[in-house]
C-alpha cells in the first residue's frame, strides 16, 4: 500500500486549517492593529482552540510570515517559469505582478495588510527578512538563467535586490496614497527608471 496519497490528504487538511487561521488573523490584525489582537481572539473567530493555533502558528508575527511566504513562492515560481531568452527586467516584473495585480484586483486587503506589515516595526522586520530570502532564491534563478556562477558574478543578486526595492517603494507610495493608484501603475514607473540596471548580458569585466 502506497502511503503517498494519505499522506497528501492529511498535508492538504493541514493547509486548509492553517489558511484558515491565516485569514482570520490578517482580517483582525487589519481591522484592529497588531498590538490591539490577541491570538484568543483570532482562535475565536474561527472556532478553534489557542493549542490547534499553536500546531500551525508560534505567533501573530507568523501568521504575516507564513502570507508572505506564500507570495514569495509564487513570484519565485512565476520568474522560474518565464521564457530563458527573456530580458531580466520583463521576466522579474512579470514575476511581481503575481502581488501587483492581486493589489489591483482587490485593493481592501491588501492594501490593509501592506499598512499593518509596513507601519508595525515587528512585522516590518520580518518582511524584511523573507525578502532578503525572496532576493537569494531571485538571484539563483537568474543567474541560472543567465548561465553565470552567482557565486562569482554579483549582477543576479543586485538584479534582484533592485527590482525587490523598486517593489517595495511603489508598494510604500501606494499604501501612503491610501491605493490612489495603481499598484501595477507604480511598480512599471519603478522598472522603467530600473532596467537598464537589469540587464545581465553585458559582462562586467
Amino acid at each position: 500500500m502506497n502511503p503517498a496519497p494519505t499522506a497528501n490528504i492529511a498535508e492538504r487538511k493541514r493547509q486548509l486549517v492553517r489558511n484558515e487561521l491565516a485569514e482570520a488573523a490578517v482580517t483582525l490584525l487589519a481591522d484592529q492593529g497588531f498590538e490591539e489582537t490577541t491570538v484568543d481572539q483570532i482562535v475565536a473567530a474561527v472556532g478553534m482552540s489557542r493549542r490547534t493555533f499553536s500546531r500551525y502558528f508560534q505567533s501573530k508575527e507568523d501568521v504575516v510570515v507564513h502570507m508572505l511566504a506564500g507570495a514569495g513562492a509564487q513570484m519565485c515560481a512565476e520568474l522560474r517559469a518565464r521564457p530563458d531568452d527573456e530580458p531580466p527586467a520583463l521576466a522579474l516584473r512579470h514575476a511581481l505582478s503575481v502581488f501587483t495585480s492581486l493589489c489591483d484586483a482587490d485593493p481592501d486587503k491588501p492594501l490593509h495588510v501592506s499598512r499593518l506589515i509596513l507601519n508595525t516595526p515587528a512585522l516590518l522586520a520580518r518582511f524584511l527578512e523573507r525578502q532578503s530570502q525572496c532576493q537569494a532564491e531571485m538571484a539563483g534563478i537568474l543567474a541560472r538563467r543567465a548561465g553565470v556562477n552567482p557565486d562569482a558574478d554579483l549582477r543576479p543578486a543586485l538584479a534582484a535586490g533592485v527590482a525587490l526595492t523598486a517593489f517595495q517603494t511603489a508598494l510604500r507610495r501606494w499604501v501612503d496614497s491610501d491605493g490612489a493608484k495603481g499598484m501595477d501603475e507604480l511598480v512599471d514607473q519603478a522598472f522603467a527608471m530600473i532596467t537598464p540596471a537589469l540587464d545581465l548580458s553585458t559582462d562586467p569585466n
